[in-house]
């Protein structure tokens, strides 16, 4: 049986598995699991290098592997970087996969996993075609407990264009929303759930489907704060032990999508009033996976990529 680090190569001979790490230029600076997970891939015998993946000088065919990691400028570039995608996979084995890709940028998912009774905060969605102010109108009879909403694109990472308004804000949400609409962008709203200030929210990482370990995320939107101009807005992690309802949340979700449990898998909660863990959202194209604040954690996340089933070399 040939290790789970090496494939055979043309001649039979035995390789380390080559590994690509796909970051951005932005990014390589800011992403704190990449040396960690550097280190953890060499340790177990395979051979990773983190690359751009906007690089055209790339030999993508020659890794055996090319992992999405911290492709946080994608939203801004997102035909350019479905486009690469498309092209690497052809090239070699691409993960997460673009099927999974493709469903999990676009935040109308949160829809679909309400279908399936998973427990999500309440999400309603504007589409570029539909009225800014009639479907606020809409949202706010519908929530007509909530003061405050959050406003986000459909499509997007790192918090940026997201913002929080007090729902007396009518004509900041109804500019907020209009500018998405405008730039061709599908807008959601969402009830902002209070106890986040206090509580935080709770990030559950799954490898391969086995949950590794869990962080709190600080709250993140301040009233009236104005959206972040940065690649991502700051955030305030910190361990947390995952209470068991939010684990059984965390497994269902993991049930119910539309596709086999990918290779890694971002999952943030937050509470209800009523203190229940919900969906926020889902992150498995190019999350932080918070390896500083979990020991051993890169090196399950590295024993799980590379005990992944063997894919034969493209040549």
């Amino acid at each position: 049986m040939i290790p789970s680090t090496t494939r055979l190569d043309c001649d039979g001979a035995l390789n380390p598995q080559r590994i690509a790490l796909v970051s951005a230029r932005a990014a390589q600076n800011l992403d704190e699991d990449l040396a960690p997970l550097v280190a953890a891939l060499g340790a177990a015998g395979a051979q990773a290098r983190v690359e751009n993946w906007d690089d055209n000088s790339v030999p993508w065919a020659d890794y055996d592997l090319a992992l999405l990691r911290s492709t946080w400028d994608y939203t801004m570039r997102l035909p350019e970087f479905l486009d690469w995608a498309q092209r690497t996979a052809q090239l070699t084995e691409l993960l997460n996969p673009l099927t999974v890709l493709r469903w999990n940028i676009d935040k109308h998912y949160v829809a679909q996993l309400a279908t399936q009774g998973v427990a999500v905060v309440p999400s309603e969605f504007v589409e570029p075609a539909e009225s800014a102010q009639s479907a606020i109108k809409i949202f706010l009879a519908r929530y007509a407990d909530c003061a405050e909403l959050v406003v986000k694109p459909c499509i997007g990472a790192g918090s940026r264009d997201v913002q929080r308004h007090s729902r007396s804000a009518g004509d900041a949400i109804i500019a907020h929303v209009q500018r998405l609409l405008d730039a061709g962008r599908s807008a959601m709203l969402q009830p902002y759930l209070e106890r986040v200030d206090s509580q935080g929210e709770t990030a559950l990482i799954y490898f391969s489907g086995r949950f590794s370990h869990a962080v709190r995320k600080g709250p993140l939107l301040r009233p009236a704060g104005s959206a972040t101009e940065a690649l991502f807005a700051a955030e305030d992690i910190s361990a947390r032990a995952a209470s068991a309802a939010e684990l059984a949340l965390a497994e269902r979700v993991l049930s119910v999508m539309p596709f086999e449990c990918p290779l890694y898998a971002r999952i943030d909660l937050i509470r209800d009033a009523d203190d229940r863990p919900c969906v926020l959202e889902l992150e498995m194209a190019e999350p932080s996976l918070f390896f500083a604040h979990a020991p051993g954690s890169a090196q399950r996340f590295a024993a799980a990529i590379l005990a992944r089933p063997v894919v034969p070399l493209r040549r």
